[in-house]
């Protein structure tokens, strides 16, 4: 079959608290937020990484492109840490964010992965890898 889809652009996560998120997120993965003017004029924020970013919504996000049944805390996502992952675990540390599975082995998109799990605000499962 011919390759039709070639990467992922972006995720949408429903938050309860899209300000707790984006400094979550901001000190624990050092993303970047960013906020736009949704075409329906509706404010959205989002937060950017590398090539990629994860949109962030709340329950009273208006948009005709959301998901049917929005849920809190059902997100489980993988992400790869541009520094080893022993750096970010001892970031992790600094920090006081608690690791919840890890380092363990896993399987990649690529390949073999050693990985650490842990929990935003909202619960959502946050994979961190390193390819081996």
């Amino acid at each position: 079959m011919k390759k039709i889809i070639d990467r992922i652009d972006h995720i949408v996560l429903t938050v309860t608290d899209i300000e707790l998120t984006t400094q979550w997120y901001e000190l624990v993965m050092g993303f970047e937020r960013e906020f736009f003017v949704g075409p329906e004029g509706q404010p959205r924020y989002a937060l950017r990484f590398g090539q990629l970013k994860i949109n962030l919504q709340d329950k009273a996000t208006e948009t005709p492109t959301k998901a049917r049944v929005p849920t809190i805390g059902s997100g489980d996502f993988c992400l790869i840490a541009s520094d080893s992952l022993d750096n970010f675990i001892l970031h992790l540390q600094n920090i006081g964010v608690p690791i919840d599975v890890g380092p363990v082995p896993r399987r990649g998109a690529l390949g073999p992965i050693r990985s650490v799990y842990l929990r935003d605000p909202d619960g959502n499962l946050v994979e961190v890898a390193e390819y081996l």
